[in-house]
């Protein structure tokens, strides 16, 4: 089954690679030497952000109860 993937994979990028006028190792290269840690980066600022934001959301509905009081 592995193998199966592993072909279907391959033969995506050969057909990615062709479709952009690059080689195997050059799409390889792009996906998962730039793009994908790229996307991770992104990713995980995004998280930060969205955590950040919770935080002071939270802080905030807590100063409003205690203003309540």
């Amino acid at each position: 089954m592995i193998n199966v993937i592993f072909d279907a994979c391959v033969l995506l990028l050969l057909f990615v690679a062709d479709l952009l006028g690059m080689t195997y190792k050059a799409i390889n290269v792009w996906i998962f030497v730039v793009i994908w840690p790229a996307f991770t980066l992104v990713l995980i600022a995004v998280v930060l952000r969205q955590w950040s934001r919770i935080r002071a959301l939270e802080r905030a509905e807590e100063n409003r109860r205690e203003m309540r009081r």
